[in-house]
């Protein structure tokens, strides 16, 4: 079975919380930390505020409960690891395509991730139900990317192939629920998508033709 490393690499932390500010990520709202980060960073690039990241967050970085989290977190993700790509394979039909993946710990709520190395982002400020749906949710991603986003991207272009991609973890709340307790929300944009998502799956479990109904919905 794959398996998920959990580690933390400040290098890493400190670029997610550069980029969250200086993207158009939803994440980057208004809130006391977010307005502080703000005006280190935005509109400058990463070594321009680096050492002011790294002084904010001296305390959180120097602190023994990074391990305990991380340690934390790896031991409530394999305990359903295993299910988990069980229903991964058993719903696409196909294998997860990586033997390992770095799941990455990280200040900020926004949790990015790179499909082709692989690895994700999880932050160490959510629960432990929480942190199991992302890592659902961002295993889903790189899965997508891997078997399905060239054949959508020639089909509905870029833009509509990543609505998909997001929409199709929908899944998670009637598939994988009872791993982790938690809903997968989504975004509010894909909310008709999802739903039509849902709709489609309860009238027949196949995700190949699941994929082609979508790509005709989305049109």
């Amino acid at each position: 079975m794959p398996k998920v490393i959990f580690k933390f690499n400040k290098e890493k932390d400190l670029w997610n919380n550069w980029d969250t500010i200086n993207s158009s990520s939803p994440w980057g709202g208004k809130n006391k930390k977010i307005s502080i980060l703000s005006k280190m960073c935005k509109g400058k690039k990463l070594k321009e505020c680096k050492k002011d990241l790294e002084k904010f967050y001296k305390s959180v970085y120097e602190s023994k409960l990074l391990s305990l989290i991380i340690e934390s977190f790896q031991k409530a993700w394999d305990e359903i690891s295993n299910e988990f790509f069980i229903r991964l394979k058993k719903i696409t039909k196909k294998s997860f395509p990586f033997d390992k993946i770095t799941a990455y710990l990280t200040m900020q709520l926004r949790c990015p991730y790179d499909f082709d190395k692989p690895w994700f982002m999880v932050s160490m400020f959510r629960s432990i139900p929480s942190v199991l749906e992302t890592c659902g949710h961002e295993l889903m991603h790189i899965h997508f990317h891997y078997y399905y986003w060239k054949k959508a991207e020639r089909k509905i272009g870029k833009v509509k192939t990543a609505d998909l991609k997001e929409s199709l973890t929908a899944l998670l709340n009637s598939e994988f629920k009872d791993l982790w307790f938690v809903r997968d929300e989504g975004y509010p944009k894909h909310k008709k998508l999802r739903q039509f998502i849902e709709k489609e799956w309860k009238k027949q479990k196949d995700f190949d033709i699941l994929l082609q109904r979508c790509i005709e919905y989305l049109k």
